[in-house]
């Protein structure tokens, strides 16, 4: 099963386009060790990107499932 985590950046380590527009924080989704989405602004987008990247890495384990017992 893959990991999908969410990792929040603050401060000095939030990209600068963002950092200049304002925001002290920002959060990115992070699947098995690497960053695939982000950065966000909110963390409710980050949580809604997290879902979405399990849905479909579930769908994918289930299709290659049932290419395996074909």
């Amino acid at each position: 099963m893959h990991s999908a985590e969410i990792m929040s950046l603050v401060g000095s380590a939030v990209p600068e386009t963002l950092r200049r527009a304002g925001h002290l924080a920002c959060w990115l989704v992070v699947l098995d060790g690497a960053v695939k989405a982000g950065p966000f602004v909110s963390l409710a987008d980050a949580q809604a990107s997290q879902a979405i990247w399990l849905l479909e890495s579930a769908k994918r384990r289930k299709r290659q499932g049932a290419a395996l017992a074909a």
